[in-house]
Parts: C-alpha cells; sequence; structure tokens
C-alpha cells in the first residue's frame, strides 16, 4: 500500500487499546473512539486513563529492546481518544476500522448499525470477536461486502497472528486488502471459514481442557504439567506446524496412536478423524512418501530437515538450554 490508512478502533478497551499501539507503532494516525455517551469529565477520565496505558504500554516495549525509550511520546501522539459526539468525523475519515464493542450481539449489531452509516462506503469495517460468527452480524452493516472478522490474539502487540474470517457477502478483494494491511504491520494474518473457535480458539480450548482434565486425574502436577507444555509441545509447534508435525513423524503413526489412546482412555475424543485414513490409504504419509498435508515432492528433504533442526537449537539457545559437549572424561 503506498499511503498510510487512517485507523479507527470502534471501542476503547483492551483490544482498542492493544490495536491503536500496533498501528501507531509503524506510523499510522489511529483514533480510539468511545461510542458510549459521557459527559465531559467522564470522557475526560477515560482520555487520561487510555494515553496512560498506551503509554505505559510502549514504555515497556522500548525497554524491552524493541526501540529506544525516547520514542514513546513520538509514537504515542498519533493516538487520539474519541468521544461519542465526535464518533462520525473520525469514523468518516477512517479506511479501517475495528470493532472492539464488549461479546454481546445485541449491543454489537446496534453499534454496528449506527457507525456503518459514518463511515466512507469502501472502508473495511472488521469485528475483532472472539466468539460471534461474522453472518451473525453483517446484515447489521451498511454495505456487508466490506465486513468480516478480524481475530487478533492478546496482547495484539505482540502476537503476531490475526484470524481473518470473511462472511458469505465479504468481498474477496476487501479480505486481500485487510491481509495486505496486517501484513504491512508485522502481521500474520491466516483466512478461516466462518466456524465456531475460528483456528487457534477451537484448538487451545482443547488442549486447555485437557490439561485441565490431566490435573483432575492425578497424571502429573500443574507445575509439570506446565513445564511438559513449555519445553515439549510449545517446543516442538513454535517450530513445526501441527499439520507439518504429523507429515514429519508419519500420518500412520498418529492414525495408531489414536486407536491406542481412544480403547486406554475409553474416550471416543482420541479417536482420529476421517481424514488421517484416508491420506493413510492414498499413501499421503507425509515426509516419507512426499506427499500428506503438506506436499514435499519438489523440496531438498535434508535441506528442509537441516532448517528445521537449526530453528529447534535456535529456540534452545534462546531458552538457555544449549549445553557444551563433555569432552574430557
Amino acid at each position: 500500500m503506498t499511503t498510510r490508512e487512517r485507523i479507527a478502533c470502534l471501542g476503547a478497551g483492551r483490544m482498542g487499546r492493544g490495536i491503536a499501539v500496533v498501528f501507531a507503532y509503524v506510523g499510522h494516525a489511529v483514533d480510539v473512539i468511545d461510542f458510549k455517551p459521557r459527559d465531559a469529565a467522564g470522557l475526560e477520565t477515560l482520555r487520561a486513563d487510555v494515553m496512560r496505558e498506551v503509554t505505559e504500554t510502549l514504555r515497556m516495549l522500548a525497554q524491552l529492546g524493541m526501540f529506544h525509550e525516547q520514542d514513546v511520546a513520538t509514537i504515542a501522539q498519533r493516538i487520539s481518544v474519541i468521544g461519542h459526539d465526535d464518533a462520525a468525523h473520525a469514523l468518516g475519515r477512517a479506511t479501517v476500522v475495528f470493532e472492539g464493542i464488549p461479546e454481546v450481539v445485541a449491543m454489537k449489531r446496534e453499534a454496528f448499525a449506527s457507525a456503518s452509516a459514518m463511515t466512507a462506503p469502501d472502508a473495511i469495517i472488521a469485528s475483532t470477536t472472539s466468539t460471534i460468527l461474522v453472518d451473525d452480524l453483517s446484515d447489521s452493516v451498511d454495505r456487508p461486502e466490506r465486513f468480516l472478522n478480524a481475530h487478533w490474539l492478546n496482547p495484539a502487540y505482540l502476537v503476531p497472528l490475526v484470524e481473518l474470517s470473511p462472511g458469505k457477502r465479504t468481498d474477496p478483494a476487501v479480505t486481500e486488502r485487510l491481509k495486505q494491511l496486517l501484513e504491512s504491520v508485522g502481521k500474520v494474518p491466516v483466512v478461516c471459514a466462518a466456524r465456531p473457535g475460528y483456528i487457534v480458539p477451537r484448538i487451545q480450548a482443547l488442549a486447555m481442557n485437557e490439561a485441565a482434565r490431566m490435573v483432575e486425574e492425578g497424571v502429573a502436577s500443574a507445575e509439570d504439567l506446565d513445564k511438559a507444555i513449555k519445553y515439549g509441545f510449545g517446543f516442538r509447534f513454535a517450530v513445526l506446524g501441527l499439520l507439518e508435525f504429523i507429515d514429519w513423524g508419519g500420518g500412520d503413526i498418529l492414525f495408531y496412536a489414536s486407536r491406542y489412546l481412544s480403547k486406554a482412555l475409553d474416550s471416543d475424543r482420541y479417536a482420529a478423524p476421517e481424514i488421517i485414513e484416508r491420506n493413510m490409504s492414498e499413501g499421503r504419509i507425509g515426509l516419507r512418501t512426499g506427499q500428506g498435508f503438506l506436499n514435499y515432492e519438489n523440496l531438498d528433504l535434508d535441506s528442509y530437515r537441516r532448517e528445521r533442526l537449526g530453528a529447534f537449537i535456535a529456540m534452545l539457545d534462546q531458552l538457555k538450554l544449549v549445553r557444551p559437549p563433555v569432552l574430557n572424561d
């Protein structure tokens, strides 16, 4: 994009503040819009609270080495806190609007109906909802073809991933434009269908519930379970995606392990989905066959393995777990 987008965050809560930091950091002007009517004193109190949190966040990031602390004020001044009475002006100049209203369908629909009428016709409007599907909100938006969900993960100013979920009426060009914008500010957008839980929340709900269940069953202490997640589960999947990991070891391993766990724990929650067995029958086992969930046919497998193993070693070094060899007995 050759020109900077003017960003509006509809809602002055945690998500709106976090998104404002992301865009201000890379030079965009951001209006954080409080859509709730307040008197002058109430608005000033909110404005001071928003800017205090923004400044504290930026100062923390500077102290952690992201940039010079002397630049905090320059970045923070790109963010304006706008009250309800001036919302029409702020929304009218926005090219992209991120909604961060509380997770109440009626409240969001009312806000979209009002706010979308104030925006330019080609402004992108995105909900950051983590629970409500895009098509349950889109008919409250004027020109729903420019509307989609953009699910950020907290803290928005650190987590790279943003899950984009277009609806039935979303213009694909709008999805692509938002994807490019997010990439330009250092985010990693992925596109997913409008299904409950998106990608990460759906997977992490299973993992978190299973971890809690294992504590309940006395499998391990909470401390040891979390240690296992950090240094085993998390370590692996910071380098290899879940599906890439299936291919790395082989889909047949997952298939047989799933059958064993389902029987041993007497629960079908461990049963492999049909696609695992289908891949096996079609010879799509993974690296060993050149095809799995991903395609490895034209890949230099030695270089690929070396790159991935190098990434594991880099993580070990970051965790301060690399040890020199013992050369003298």
